[in-house]
Formats: C-alpha cells, sequence, structure tokens
C-alpha cells in the first residue's frame, strides 16, 4: 500500500473518527468543564500519538519522510499555539460558559478536518499540475511573516465577520445559552442558540488560519498524507491544549516572533527550492530552534516579571 493511496487515507481517517467518537461519547458525554488534569492527560495522549505515528512512517517509508511529518506537524501545532490567543478572545467576547467550550471546540474540530482536507486537496493538485503555484506560496508565507512581525490585523472583530453576520440575519437565535445545545425547538420552531454563532465564528475563523499553515506545511513536504495527517494530529491536540494552556497562554510573550520567523523562513524555502532545496534535517532543526528559544525566552521572561511583581507588592505593604 503506497504512501498515498485511497485505503491508508480511510484507514487514518475512521481511526481518527474512532478517536473523536470516544472523546465526544464517553469522556465528554456530559458538558463540563475541562479540568487541568483532564487536559494535560489529553494533550500527553495525542502527542504521544503523533510521536508513535512518526515512528512508524519512520520504519515504513524511511527518515524522509518522518522528519517530513515532524516538520509539518511542529509548524503547525506552533500556529495552534497561536491561534488559541483568538479562541481565548471569542469565547471571552461571547461570554461562552466553560462547560461549553469543549463542545464547541470538538465540533470546530470536525469542521477543520474537513476544510483541511479540502485545501491539501487543492493545494496538491495545484502543485502538481502548475509547478509555479510553489512561488505563489512561498511569496504569500513572506507576506505574512511581515505582517505577523509588524503585528497587523491581531485585533478580533467577530460583528464584522460575514458568516455570524449571515446567521444572525436569516437564523432566528434565543436570547441565551440553552446549556450544550446549538438548536433547540419552540413551540414547533427550530431556533439557533448563541452557541452555534460561536461555532460558526471559530469555523470561519479556522478557514483563515488554514490559508497560513496548509502552504506553511507544503513548503517541508510535497506528500499530501504527510501534510494531511501532520494537520490533523496537530488541530486534534489543539482542544486540549486550549484548557491546559488558556491560564497562562499570555505568557508566550515572543511566539508571535518566532512564528513571524517560521513562516519567513519556509517561504523563502519555496521561493529558493528551484535553486538551493534546503534538507529537511536542516529545516526541522530551524523551526524547532526557533519555537525552543521563544518558550524559554517567554518563560524567562514570565518568571522576570512575577518577581518584579512581588517586589513591588512587597514594598507597596512596606
Amino acid at each position: 500500500m503506497g504512501i498515498e493511496s485511497f485505503w491508508l487515507y480511510a484507514a487514518f481517517v475512521a481511526f481518527i473518527l474512532a478517536m473523536l467518537a470516544v472523546d465526544l461519547g464517553v469522556f465528554q458525554r456530559n458538558a463540563h468543564a475541562v479540568s487541568m488534569k483532564e487536559a494535560a492527560i489529553w494533550s500527553g495522549v495525542w502527542i504521544g500519538l503523533s510521536f508513535i505515528f512518526a515512528g512508524v512512517v519512520y520504519f515504513w517509508q524511511g527518515s524522509q519522510l518522518a522528519l517530513e511529518f515532524l516538520a509539518g506537524y511542529l509548524i503547525e501545532k506552533a500556529l495552534s499555539v497561536d491561534n488559541l490567543f483568538v479562541f481565548l478572545l471569542l469565547f471571552g467576547i461571547f461570554a461562552v460558559p466553560r462547560a461549553y467550550q469543549h463542545r464547541v471546540l470538538f465540533w470546530g474540530v470536525v469542521g477543520a478536518l474537513i476544510t483541511r482536507g479540502l485545501f491539501i486537496l487543492v493545494g496538491s493538485a495545484l502543485m502538481a499540475r502548475f509547478h509555479w503555484i510553489i512561488y505563489v506560496f512561498g511569496a504569500f508565507l513572506v507576506y505574512t511573516a511581515v505582517k505577523l512581525a509588524l503585528g497587523k490585523d491581531t485585533e478580533v472583530h467577530p460583528q464584522n465577520n460575514p458568516v455570524l453576520r449571515i446567521a444572525r440575519r436569516y437564523l432566528p437565535v434565543t436570547e441565551g445559552y440553552e446549556k450544550e445545545h446549538f438548536f433547540v425547538r419552540r413551540a414547533g420552531k427550530l431556533w439557533a442558540t448563541p452557541l452555534l454563532l460561536v461555532l460558526l465564528v471559530v469555523e470561519s475563523t479556522d478557514i483563515v488560519f488554514a490559508t497560513d499553515s496548509i502552504p506553511a506545511v507544503f513548503a517541508v513536504s510535497s506528500h499530501p498524507f504527510i501534510v494531511f495527517t501532520s494537520n490533523v494530529f496537530a488541530i486534534l491536540g489543539l482542544r486540549a491544549l486550549y484548557f491546559l494552556l488558556a491560564g497562562a497562554i499570555e505568557q508566550f510573550h515572543y511566539l508571535k516572533p518566532a512564528l513571524s520567523l517560521i513562516l519567513g523562513f519556509v517561504g523563502v524555502k519555496m521561493l529558493i527550492s528551484e535553486f538551493w532545496k534546503i534538507p529537511i534535517g536542516v529545516s526541522l532543526a530551524v523551526i524547532a530552534g526557533l519555537l525552543t528559544v521563544a518558550i524559554v525566552a517567554s518563560l524567562l521572561r514570565a518568571r522576570r516579571l512575577s518577581r518584579v511583581e512581588t517586589a513591588a507588592d512587597t514594598g507597596t505593604r512596606a
């Protein structure tokens, strides 16, 4: 069975659907606020499965594709962590109760898997037919990197979301949340709840995110299956990661600069691919190195600020 076999895709999707069914049907049967312990366990499960999958690829297809998977996974994971800032703001703006946030993220992930699959299908078809599209992707990533470095378009304005506007115009919406339901029936009429509106905003926002992440992963792998699986594993761990980092996500002060450098690097990698192919091992080292430096520097900065605040409080009491 080849790396791009239909049955391989089918088996992988069946496995993912089974894991999602276990998550929703067993662990999330009753809506509840996800604890740090539960989030840590699920984060460990998805990260562990990702590295097991990388090991399977290594013994099945060799080190090249395994490294491509890991590089794509790290890129998508880093971008996903950055996206958590947006989800945190959206849940705050819509005042979504913590007990219902997991349900929104769960169905948001299901929708993201579908849209990412379509994006990858279209992207791989374009790259196979039009080789020059790789330069378009590369230029777009460099542009995105510059925009991210300059801090443009970082604010969230869900009221300007066209999907939300259309939904509010054509759907009857209840005044408040109806537990974890997206729809309720009243007097024989089907009503949408605000939770559905939040889901629509999350889904449409993820489509915007995909325009950055998909080309970025294509920069490190030309195999659609590797691009798809690295995206899927990174996205599936996003929900647990959100609840694990929600309280401390603002401490990752240097994540955006690191992401800007990563996107710029993979963009340039695409633009010069015709003249010089950067080895996948080098690409993985650069991506992992930038993320490591950003995380360590962010944690040191947070510790330093905490000490300054503690000292200031002590001085005020004195």
